[in-house]
């Protein structure tokens, strides 16, 4: 949708994508990562999720890493590249004059089947 728009731009940041639990010296998921819910991330999680995206959005698009390195080291932290001082987009990583087919394309989910989730949603919702 914003394809040839020049002052917007979106980015999938896959930081997240390969996502391999942090283990701590016994090889027993390290728990300092996450909130006592053991759910959320604790404050020291937010950081190394922080970290990941700030370093994914200086990477082109192509190369971004698509797993998380959870360690105690701050000089993963990227500074960007003086040569492209800027966050990465499709255009500004060489895709902005590729061939990529803008025309609006037959989605792969028939229409009806969003319905039919929404109403069972909704009706196994109120049970």
């Amino acid at each position: 949708r914003y394809e040839q728009r020049e002052d917007f731009a979106v980015v999938m940041q896959p930081f997240f994508r390969n996502f391999l639990l942090p283990l701590d010296s016994t090889s027993k998921p390290d728990m300092s990562f996450f909130a006592a819910d053991c759910f959320h991330f604790s404050v020291r999680g937010y950081a190394e999720m922080a970290m990941a995206l700030w370093n994914n959005m200086l990477e082109p698009v192509g190369e971004k890493q698509t797993y998380n390195n959870f360690t105690h080291d701050r000089s993963k932290l990227r500074c960007p590249n003086p040569e492209k001082p800027f966050l990465a987009t499709r255009r500004n990583s060489g895709f902005g004059n590729s061939d990529l087919s803008l025309e609006k394309t037959e989605s792969s989910v028939p229409y009806w089947a969003v319905i039919v989730t929404a109403v069972a949603g909704v009706l196994v919702g109120s049970l």
